[in-house]
């Protein structure tokens, strides 16, 4: 559909570019479609960042939602298990940001996070605000503690291993001297991210019981 390929190629643009730096005529032509279409269905160029906020926070939820999902039904007792659902959520999260094929709208979702405003506020109170919301809850259930706080300052630094697949992919691949993430480089990342998963988690359980 012409709409999609719009919303597309308006998120590609406005990643590489930003709101002020995208033209709506730019995108218009790359699309294919007239400028007037643009104004009739998202009423210019900041409703058009809106809407590619909004097609972003869809795609993400067809990522993400399912694994989050069978996250819901961990026990509140059930440690070894929330510690799984921690792996399985990183991991799948961590395969998303290694690959090429989203580095459109994950550079569109970094310049948000920069300067936050309403276009993040749709795109966080979507599937993203939730996975951040499930990980903490079961980082609390891993590591048997109730304070919320301990757990989402975690819950920052393991997604934010994950999230430099992306954000500092540059460093990353010169450190690896590689040109492009090879499936070996992956596995050998989510391997290492695996682990600092667990050596967290057990940090932060043994600091637990020593308060016991």
């Amino acid at each position: 559909m012409v709409q999609d390929r719009l919303l597309d190629i308006a998120i590609s643009e406005f990643g590489s570019k930003g709101l002020e730096g995208a033209s709506t005529r730019g995108i218009a032509s790359a699309a294919g479609t007239a400028m007037s279409s643009i104004t009739y269905h998202y009423g210019g160029k900041e409703g058009l960042y809106l809407a590619a906020a909004d097609r972003i926070a869809e795609r993400m939820a067809t990522m993400i939602a399912e694994p989050l999902e069978a996250e819901q039904h961990i026990a509140a007792d059930d440690a070894d298990g929330a510690r799984a659902g921690i792996h399985r959520i990183l991991g799948r999260l961590a395969d998303k940001m290694a690959s090429d094929e989203n580095a459109d709208w994950t550079l569109f979702i970094l310049r948000e996070q920069m300067k936050p405003g309403e276009a993040f506020d749709r795109i966080y109170g979507g599937v993203m605000g939730q996975m951040v919301l499930m990980v903490a809850d079961l980082v609390c259930i891993a590591t048997g503690r109730a304070d919320a706080r301990t757990a989402r300052i975690a819950t920052i630094t393991l997604m934010g291993q994950v999230m430099a697949l992306r954000s500092s992919r540059a460093t990353c691949l010169r450190l690896l001297e590689r040109d492009t993430l090879a499936a070996a480089d992956v596995a050998d990342i989510k391997a290492r991210i695996d682990a600092n998963i667990d050596a967290i988690l057990h940090s932060m359980r043994a600091e637990e019981q020593g308060r016991a």
